[in-house]
């Protein structure tokens, strides 16, 4: 039923109980179709309804009240899209067809331009999602994202930064909920996602992606195959899957860590514990590292520059990094076998620990060792008086999953025995 908008009206009106109502604006300076919808969650929007030439009837959202639209300036911007629609341009259609092609960049540089200016944290949300976000995402398009992508985002930093990362969700929470208001998604895929549930949200992800034997194959085969991603790239990830350490520790890893058959993470490079990690290196670790000292070797000799001690050392003083490894993932999916689950989407760096841990189970180690490996460790009275350091036992679990990873790679053939036909 129309009625006249006001102010004081807007203030007034209560959600209803479920779905959505529309009071239609009839003041004389309203363009026919002038409207604003009220939803049960309380969220009032200005809207314009009108008919497009092919006779389809629509309604565009304007935007939410009071912010950022006033009724005044809503009034003049619906009067705006009128006039486009009387020149025959059916202006949703045209803003359906555009939002096809956002990025996620591009919505992040949309969102901090319409919201960020006003708030007093403006500055760090762009900052946490220029850092965070588009180094890894940046270049997708933002209805391709899923709740999975966003959830192995925040999972990484969660394992050095807690904090960091529940805010890093909140940001991105409210780009999400942006990009759905102005129609540049239908549905923000976090929207369900809430603070006090991120461990329980981190955790479900964490059991549920692992790869399986085909996916270990083509993974592995890919990555030796030139040209699918960089070198050293490439020899970070299958260590992450050979070591089963986080994708951060490996890419940072030094060559003064490494002595004989041993790998000590340093506490400083351990962010959720304050004690080193010595991790035992396999033929197959030995080998990676192997590989990558002679890459360094060529590109420095290449390009002219010292080494600097860094194992996986792209650029002078620059190794590799954990938003490189999944941009080499986002860029070569395909190649590297990452392919989509239907629940989870596709694996990223730290599903390959997950993997390695995981195995290790299912091939008999015991709990206590297979968390030792990984480089979890006990807390509390178990921690205090079992001192054991379980170096055999984690060097025979690691060999154990380098045979069972060789022959995922490699299956063994079938022996084919011929009997000859007795007379």
């Amino acid at each position: 039923m129309p009625t006249t908008l006001t102010d004081r009206f807007i203030k007034s009106l209560e959600p209803p109980a479920k779905g959505k109502r529309i009071y239609w604006d009839d003041h004389r300076e309203s363009p026919k179709g002038f409207g604003l919808r009220v939803l049960a969650s309380g969220t009032k929007a200005f809207v314009l309804r009108y008919r497009a030439k092919t006779g389809v009837e629509r309604i565009q959202t304007i935007g939410t009240y009071p912010t950022p639209w006033s009724l005044t300036a809503a009034r003049l911007e619906a009067a705006k899209i009128r006039a486009n629609v009387d020149t025959g341009t059916d202006p949703l259609q045209q803003r359906r067809e555009e939002r096809q092609e956002v990025t996620v960049a591009d919505a992040v540089k949309r969102f901090c331009k319409a919201r960020c200016g006003d708030l007093v944290s403006g500055p760090e949300i762009q900052r946490y999602l220029e850092r965070d976000l588009i180094p890894l995402l940046g270049k997708r398009q933002l209805k391709s994202i899923k709740r999975a992508d966003v959830l192995a985002i925040i999972e990484d930093k969660a394992e050095t930064a807690p904090r960091a990362a529940a805010l890093l969700l909140t940001y991105i929470k409210l780009l999400f909920a942006y990009a759905e208001e102005v129609e540049l998604i239908d549905l923000s895929p976090v929207a369900s996602l809430k603070r006090g549930k991120i461990s329980k949200a981190m955790r479900t992800v964490k059991r549920a992606r692992v790869l399986d034997d085909a996916e270990i194959r083509d993974f592995w085969i890919g990555a030796e195959e030139a040209g699918t991603v960089h070198r050293l790239t490439a020899l970070a990830l299958k260590l992450i899957l050979v070591t089963g350490q986080r994708p951060g520790e490996v890419v940072g890893m030094r060559w003064g860590e490494i002595e004989g058959e041993t790998w000590t993470i340093p506490a400083s490079r351990r962010g959720k514990t304050n004690t080193a990690h010595a991790v035992y290196l396999t033929e197959t670790a030995r080998a990676i590292l192997d590989q990558a000292r002679a890459e360094v070797d060529r590109l420095s000799d290449r390009r002219r520059w010292e080494p600097s001690g860094y194992v996986f050392e792209h650029r002078e003083g620059k190794p590799a990094t954990t938003a490189g490894l999944s941009r080499a993932l986002d860029r070569y999916a395909e190649r590297l076998g990452a392919k989509d689950h239907p629940d989870w989407g596709r694996w990223h760096p730290h599903d390959l620990r997950r993997t390695c841990r995981t195995r290790l189970s299912e091939i008999g180690i015991s709990e206590e060792v297979a968390e030792r490996v990984i480089g979890h460790t006990k807390l509390g009275v178990v921690a205090v008086y079992n001192q054991h350091k379980y170096a055999l036992e984690i060097r025979a679990a690691l060999e154990a999953w380098e045979r069972r990873l060789l022959a995922i790679i490699e299956p063994p053939t079938d022996n084919v025995v011929t009997f000859a036909k007795t007379a």
